[in-house]
């Protein structure tokens, strides 16, 4: 858990300086952020995406994920949580949430969002948590830890301080998997993690166009992808199985 919560800091102290710059960037510089933010998600995107060696498999996760995440309203509900978490914390004026036009045209719910996607999806995070979990090498955790904290800087910048509540969900993630490191660990596959990388790339792509304005997407309606790829993964070779008794 040490490599997990020091994960958790950098991202709140990356969003803090961000937070502290973002006070100092006038309006017309504001939309530099969002794009400089939009293309770099797009970049680390469109590199995880790629790590996918089966594009069937990716494509029907995806497409099957986000009706299922659709029907059950998954982006609003963790929506609706940021806007409890900004209640909570008084992020507002006092018995009111301000709307981003009353502010600074943050929004606290899609910052929340977008973060706690971003850090979640990589390999990294993963591959990481097994390694601390199993043989206490917190090598690849730490190295995320810098990697999220300057990306929480750039993100807490364009999004708000939504995003270092991300380190909330990072903290649950990562230390579960960090626990049951022992019993997942044997049927976690370099298959595995290559399609689970690439739905994961999948969603940063989002979080990008949805930065850049290009399109709005409601990306954590596609998270239940992440369940089907492993479902198809653990079933390829039954699957396999199949069609050779089929002669296909």
């Amino acid at each position: 858990m040490f490599a997990t919560i020091v994960n958790c800091l950098a991202i709140i102290i990356g969003a803090s300086l961000g937070l502290l710059g973002a006070k100092r960037i006038k309006d017309n510089f504001r939309d530099v952020v969002f794009n400089g933010a939009g293309i770099t998600s797009l970049i680390i995107g469109f590199s995880m995406a790629f790590k996918s060696a089966n594009v069937v498999y990716l494509a029907f996760a995806l497409i099957s994920g986000g009706l299922i995440g659709t029907w059950m309203d998954i982006d609003g509900a963790i929506l609706r949580f940021g806007v409890f978490l900004e209640r909570l914390t008084k992020a507002g004026k006092a018995g009111h949430v301000s709307t981003p036009a009353e502010t600074t045209g943050w929004d606290f719910g899609h910052g929340f969002l977008n973060a706690s996607v971003l850090f979640c999806v990589g390999a990294m995070s993963l591959v990481g948590s097994f390694r601390a979990g199993t043989e206490g090498d917190y090598t690849l955790i730490l190295t995320k830890s810098v990697l999220d904290g300057f990306m929480a800087i750039f993100f807490a910048a364009a999004l708000g301080p939504g995003v270092a509540f991300s380190a909330l969900p990072i903290l649950v993630y990562q230390g579960t998997l960090t626990l049951a490191a022992g019993f997942l660990k044997p049927f976690v596959s370099t298959s595995m993690l290559s399609e689970l990388t690439g739905i994961g790339g999948a969603l940063v792509v989002m979080i990008g166009l949805n930065l850049l304005g290009l399109k709005k997407i409601k990306t954590a309606d596609f998270l239940p992808a992440l369940v089907l790829i492993v479902l198809l993964v653990l079933a390829d070779p039954l699957v396999a199985q199949i069609a050779v008794f089929l002669g296909l």
